[in-house]
């Protein structure tokens, strides 16, 4: 049986990862701004995509951000769609900038 993917932080190379095993299934790039991490591209490797991982990832990510006591910059496309999807994480973005990414 196969385990479940993993997010992990690779802050390396500024990125979270979604592993399965020594596999890297997709990412989430970022880079810091201030007291934010601004995520600007998120990627789920070619035959990978459509099962849920991208969304699993950008999860894994936002609540480790929240444990670090960060905020978010929302700059991928994906990392917002999400943020609006799931308003439990809109208050990782500053009050001020939620309007922008439509949160």
């Amino acid at each position: 049986m196969t385990a479940d993917p993993q997010v992990i932080h690779n802050p390396e190379q500024q990125r979270y990862e979604l592993r399965q095993g020594e596999q890297v299934l997709g990412f989430a790039e970022y880079r810091p701004a201030g007291p934010a991490l601004l995520f600007s591209h998120t990627e789920i490797e070619e035959g990978h995509e459509g099962q849920g991982l991208g969304s699993r990832l950008v999860q894994g990510a936002l609540d480790d951000v929240r444990a670090q006591g960060r905020s978010v910059v929302p700059m991928c496309p994906f990392v917002a769609a999400f943020m609006r999807e799931h308003r439990e994480y809109a208050e990782l973005v500053q009050p001020g900038q939620r309007a922008m990414f439509g949160l």
